[in-house]
C-alpha cells in the first residue's frame, strides 16, 4: 500500500562540519521514491564510527550530514515497487546494503556489496539526490541509514524486516556494534572450542567479541584494555582474565605469549590503532594463529609490519560487519536475541533522548559506555 506521500518535518542531529558538535534541528524528509522506504527511527545506538565521522576521519563523507547507522524503526511508507516491507513493519536498516545483483552479493561466502561506501559513496541515495533538507540546504545521508533523524529514507535493499515482538530500543545494536563483534569471533575467526583468545579493547564491540568467543566455546578469553573500569563487564560476559598494558614494562604481545606458552589461537583488535593491530598480530601463535582486525583505523592510517610475522603461517584478516550477509542474517540474529541466545542488552549503558545526543558522544569519549 502506498500512503503518506508528503514531506515530514521532524528532528534530526545534523553535523554541519567536521570537528563541530551535532546540532539538533528541524529537518524536512521527502517521501520515498521508487525502490525506497521511509522509516520512523525509534532507537539508535552511538557507534565509534559516528565519532570518526564527526572528527572528520571517516573517508569520503560530505558535510552537512545526518550521522547514525545503528538503528531500528517502523516503516512509515514505501515507494513504488517495494515488496519486502510494508508500512507498520519493524525493520533494521543495514549499513552494508545487499543489492542482490553484484558479484559479491551473488557469492554465498561474501557479505560485501558493491553499493557499499567502500566502493561508491553513500552520501546520496542511489539516484544521486538527498531526501533531507534543513534551513533550505541539502543535507547528506550517512551509509544510507542516517539514524540520528526521527525519519529517514533508505533503499529497499538496505533494510530488513524483523520479528514484530522485537524491542526496538534493544535490537538497534544488532544493526552494527553487536553483530560486528559477535560475528568477528563466530564467522570471521571461526573460533574453535577449547581455544585461547585475546580481545584488544573491550568497549561495546569488544564485549561482543568476548560474547562470540564464549558462545564458540573458547576456554580462555583474555581482555586487554587501558580502562580497568571495563573489566567487570568483560568478566560478566565471558572474559577469563583482564589485563592492562599499563601494568607491564614489556610489550603486551610478550606478556600474552608468556601467559599462553606460544601465543593465543585467536586475537582481535577492536580499537582501530596501527600499534595495537601489530601487537594483536604478534600475540597470536606464529603458525596457526588467526588475528582479526575489527576496529576502524583513521582514514589514511598505515601499518608497518615485520613480514616474518606472516611468513611463519599466521593469518591476518579483516571483518566487515562480522561477516554476516545482513539482509539474510539480521532476522535470525533478532530471533536468537528473542530466544536469549546472547545478552546484547548488557552493552546498553545509557539511554538518552535525541536532544542529548552530544552528551552521548561525551560519554563515548570518556569511556563511560
Amino acid at each position: 500500500s502506498l500512503c503518506c506521500f508528503q514531506v515530514i518535518r521532524c528532528r534530526a542531529a545534523v553535523a554541519w562540519a567536521a570537528g563541530k558538535p551535532l546540532s539538533v534541528e528541524e529537518v524536512e524528509v521527502a517521501p520515498p521514491k521508487a525502490g525506497e522506504v521511509r522509516v520512523k527511527i525509534v532507537a539508535t545506538g552511538i557507534c565509534h564510527t559516528d565519532e570518526h565521522l564527526l572528527e572528520g576521519s571517516f573517508p569520503n563523507v560530505d558535510f552537512p550530514v545526518i550521522p547514525g547507522h545503528e538503528g531500528a524503526g517502523i516503516v512509515e511508507s514505501v515507494g513504488q515497487g517495494v515488496t519486502s516491507v510494508k508500512p507498520g513493519d519493524k525493520v533494521i536498516p543495514l549499513c552494508i546494503p545487499h543489492c542482490g545483483e553484484c558479484s559479491f552479493c551473488l557469492n554465498p561466502e561474501s557479505n560485501y556489496c558493491l553499493k557499499s561506501h567502500l566502493s561508491e559513496s553513500q552520501n546520496l541515495l542511489p539516484d544521486k539526490t538527498s531526501r533531507f533538507t534543513c534551513k533550505g540546504k541539502t543535507i547528506h545521508h550517512f551509509l544510507w541509514v542516517s539514524s540520528f533523524a526521527e525519519y529517514t529514507v533508505i533503499p529497499e535493499y538496505a533494510v530488513a524486516k524483523i520479528d514484530a515482538a522485537a524491542p526496538l530500543d534493544k535490537v538497534c545494536l544488532l544493526g552494527c556494534g553487536f553483530s560486528t563483534g559477535y560475528g568477528a569471533a563466530i564467522n570471521t575467526a571461526k573460533v574453535k572450542p577449547g581455544s585461547t583468545c585475546a580481545v584488544f579493547g573491550v568497549g561495546g564491540v569488544g564485549l561482543s567479541v568476548v560474547m562470540g568467543c564464549k558462545a564458540a566455546g573458547a576456554s580462555r578469553i583474555i581482555a586487554i584494555d587501558i580502562n580497568k573500569d571495563k573489566f567487570a563487564k568483560a568478566k560478566e560476559l565471558g572474559a577469563t582474565e583482564c589485563i592492562s598494558p599499563h601494568d607491564f614494562k614489556k610489550p603486551i604481545q610478550e606478556v600474552l605469549t608468556e601467559m599462553t606458552g606460544h601465543g593465543v589461537d585467536y586475537s582481535f583488535e577492536v580499537i582501530g590503532r596501527a600499534d595495537t593491530m601489530t601487537a594483536a598480530l604478534a600475540s597470536c601463535n606464529m603458525n596457526t594463529g588467526v588475528c582479526v582486525m575489527v576496529g576502524v583505523p583513521a582514514a589514511g592510517s598505515v601499518i608497518s609490519v615485520d613480514p616474518m610475522l606472516l611468513l611463519s603461517g599466521r593469518t591476518w584478516k579483516g571483518t566487515l560487519l562480522g561477516g554476516w550477509k545482513m539482509r539474510d542474517c539480521i532476522t535470525k540474529l533478532v530471533s536468537s536475541y528473542l530466544e536469549k541466545k546472547f545478552n546484547s542488552d548488557a552493552l546498553i549503558t545509557h539511554t538518552l533522548p535525541i536532544a542529548k545526543v552530544n552528551e552521548g558522544f561525551e560519554l563515548l569519549r570518556a569511556g563511560k559506555r
